[in-house]
């Protein structure tokens, strides 16, 4: 049955998109398509989207849950052709132009965009899965703030003997996490567990290249690597992890890095159940694709954001996910009135990080560069922008120069 029933033949006519996952890609779609007209159904596991690159923050507790999340049935209402739906795909079925869900039901399209991202990628590291945890989602955020709350209260106590915290990756969530982290270690923690000893809690970067933030230029490179040094994070660089244990991390070179908390901010790949889906894969399980982001021998099938197994690959990044998005969905208007396809051009407007308080790196796509504070200004305002609705805007931003220019006890005031 089709969500839209009783809504009269004219409505029958349209396109009837499916749009699977609620990203950035996802989101980005389902707004063309409807703009466009088109009858979408937009599907996610969970009830709501998640604003990924901030997530590091709420694992921190300087944000909650909320704040970096947005109903996709309050999105979708702002459109009388968009339905949301909370379900779980099993299966694609491509010949019968069809999606079935984990609860037995099922819809049919007339096209279908895959946008559900990736999922972590362990790199067959033993013992990452049980022991590691990873930063991906809302509930993996939640989970690791839990964990850190709770480890640093035992320490306290006495009931442990101490809180270290080991980061694997040193790509843009990785050096965003050890900063955050160090951060509060320094200048938080003493306050609000004056019980603790410095030796008791520390906070290590663990990265395979001999240098952080690999895309950056070296000059930034440098200056990230500096700035998380003068905040205390211990720089393990050129180190590649041959194990992750319950208390340690291990490096193939034998050293033990004591370890309470190992946060896992690296690799990622497709979800298991893609490879179920009769679609061809190529490197890290994702989508093999057409310069238009259709499957060749599917052309009713568009994939975008991380799934994407483009010709030419792209950053994992919030930008490429966000154009591909737009793209598939004016695609599918375009295949849908009998128009050509046009070829995904990615237009690279630079990338940034942020170390910590009045300290980023920002690098444009004309070789620009800039760091400090005005680089860290420009992170905040240009996430900010990004984020959906104006309550997750002035929450997100009051709760930036309250977390970093308040008072340091509560810069970690988050619980929930």
């Amino acid at each position: 049955m089709t969500p839209f029933a009783g809504r009269g033949p004219v409505m029958a006519r349209r396109p009837r998109v499916i749009v699977v996952g609620a990203g950035f890609a996802g989101l980005n779609a389902t707004r063309e398509l409807a703009k466009g007209g088109a009858l979408v159904t937009l599907v996610d596991r969970n009830p709501y989207s998640t604003f990924q690159p901030l997530l590091y923050q709420v694992a921190t507790a300087g944000m909650g849950t909320a704040d970096v999340s947005y109903p996709i049935r309050t999105f979708a209402a702002k459109w009388p052709n968009v339905r949301a739906r909370r379900a779980a795909v099993s299966k694609v079925l491509p010949a019968e132009r069809r999606v079935e869900f984990e609860d037995g039901s099922g819809l049919d399209y007339d096209y279908l965009v895959l946008a559900t991202g990736v999922t972590t990628n362990w790199l067959n590291v033993p013992g990452a899965p049980e022991n590691a945890l990873p930063i991906y989602s809302l509930s993996d955020a939640a989970a690791l703030r839990r964990r850190l709350q709770h480890y640093l209260e035992d320490t306290a106590a006495g009931r442990r003997e101490s809180t270290h915290v080991v980061v694997v990756g040193a790509g843009a969530t990785g050096v965003e996490m050890a900063g955050t982290l160090a951060e509060l270690r320094r200048h938080t923690t003493p306050l609000t567990h004056p019980e603790l000893r410095p030796d008791q809690t520390s906070v290590t970067l663990v990265e395979q290249f001999d240098f952080v933030l690999s895309p950056y230029k070296p000059r930034l490179r440098d200056a990230a690597a500096e700035a998380l040094r003068r905040r205390g994070v211990e720089l393990r660089l050129g180190a590649t992890v041959a194990s992750v244990e319950p208390d340690a991390v291990a490096l193939e070179d034998g050293t033990r890095l004591p370890s309470d908390v190992t946060v896992w901010a690296l690799g990622v790949a497709a979800p298991k159940q893609v490879s179920d889906w009769g679609l061809p894969q190529g490197k890290g399980g994702r989508v093999t694709l057409t310069d238009a982001l259709n499957v060749p021998d599917h052309p009713e099938i568009f994939v975008a954001g991380d799934l994407s197994g483009q010709p030419d690959p792209l950053p994992q990044l919030a930008q490429p996910a966000i154009q591909m998005g737009k793209h598939v969905g004016r695609q599918v208007l375009a295949a849908a009135h009998g128009r050509p396809l046009r070829r995904f051009s990615y237009r690279d407007p630079g990338i940034m990080a942020t170390v910590g308080k009045a300290e980023a790196v920002l690098q444009l796509s004309n070789g620009m560069t800039m760091r400090g504070l005005p680089a860290w200004l420009v992170w905040i305002f240009v996430h900010v922008a990004y984020l959906l609705g104006g309550r997750n805007r002035v929450n997100v931003l009051i709760n930036f120069f309250w977390r970093y220019f308040g008072p340091r006890r509560t810069a970690t005031s988050v619980t929930q």
